[in-house]
């Protein structure tokens, strides 16, 4: 058997790395129930990063947002694991997109082969119809150059970033990251700008349904489309429907990850969509230890069936996982190797 009060020791140091006194009494509080080594684990392995800690990531996001107020012509957002409270680490770093608002861009030949083709278009309701409509025919084209707009913005924010933080890497052509010492935080600062596709446009371009394109400085060029606030969306709506059961199980992979000997490379993406693809149904009334069970059926099923690998998508809807892509499919087995023998272990105590 493992020794499960070792990894729980490294989980609770993940969760809360200042070694808050009041934050571990309350971790040793919702402990109460969990009567062994392995059940308190799992327990703490399944648990959300205390808001303490969370709100300590987005004040070091909100700070280089007010530096970077006098860029012109931008709006910001968030994305990643803060966001939707998947993360596993107290201190975190956080995400912030600086989205140029001078132009967007479209897919166009989506949008005409739904007006199209009467197959697809007997899909949508007359109103979404004529939103697509409105969206062809006033659509006018950009003069501006994007990319010149999107790596001015890149150079502005180094600049003023540059100016704020002793510690300012510029290096990456996707994101710029700066070390906020007095929070003991990351931030990554990513230029980005709009795309919209369908269900962007008939969900009235309502920025949760919106892509983005980031820009990448080193290669001076747009990468492919994504969909982060959809993302997030959809797993925050079902967080809340599941009473955050769907959250706990993609923090507990997230863990058994972090704890492995093995290199394991699956990224928060991909475990997100293992674990928003699990029906809702087996798991709404389950308890923790129980849930260990439901993740334990699903990679077993993903990685024996090639139907159900196959059809693994990313939350957006977007992409697919495992595809076309024995690697990934290779490292899905590391951690299920990793999950099987807790699942053991679990079912033998």
């Amino acid at each position: 058997m493992a020794d499960y009060r070792q990894l729980a020791q490294s989980v609770q140091n993940r969760l809360n790395p200042d070694r808050e006194l009041l934050i571990e009494r309350k971790m040793f509080s919702d402990l109460s129930d969990a009567s062994t080594d392995i059940l308190k684990y799992i327990k703490l392995a399944m648990r959300g990063v205390e808001p303490e800690y969370t709100q300590k990531s987005k004040e070091a996001g909100e700070r280089v947002k007010d530096h970077l107020a006098p860029l012109s012509n931008v709006i910001f957002k968030y994305q990643g694991s803060v966001m939707t409270n998947t993360h596993i680490k107290g201190s975190s770093d956080i995400d912030l997109l600086t989205i140029c608002d001078k132009f967007y861009s479209w897919d166009r030949a989506g949008i005409e082969s739904v007006l199209n083709s009467y197959i697809e278009k007997a899909n949508y309701s007359t109103n979404a119809i004529n939103k697509l409509e409105k969206e062809v025919q006033n659509f006018s084209p950009y003069l501006g150059t994007p990319t010149d707009d999107l790596r001015q913005i890149r150079l502005d924010s180094e600049n003023i970033l540059q100016q704020k933080y002793i510690q300012c890497d510029i290096s990456n052509g996707k994101a710029i990251k700066i070390r906020n010492l007095s929070l003991k935080r990351d931030v990554d600062i990513v230029t980005a700008s709009w795309y919209d596709n369908v269900n962007s446009v008939i969900n009235d371009k309502d920025a949760d349904f919106r892509g983005i394109q980031v820009y990448d400085k080193n290669r001076n060029e747009r990468c492919p489309v994504d969909y982060p606030f959809l993302s997030i969306k959809r797993i925050n709506e079902r967080g809340n429907e599941t009473n955050d059961r769907l959250k706990k199980m993609i923090r507990f992979l997230k863990n058994i990850k972090a704890d492995s000997n093995q290199n394991i490379d699956l990224s928060s993406f991909d475990i997100n969509a293992i674990c928003y693809d699990i029906d809702i149904s087996k798991y709404i009334d389950k308890s923790y230890y129980e849930l260990v069970y439901t993740i334990y059926l699903q990679l077993d099923s993903i990685c024996k069936n090639k139907t159900h690998s196959d059809r693994i998508v990313s939350v957006d809807g977007k992409e697919f996982i495992f595809r076309n892509n024995e690697n990934k499919l290779l490292n899905l087995r590391k951690l299920m190797t990793e999950l099987t023998t807790i699942f053991v272990d679990l079912y033998n105590h």
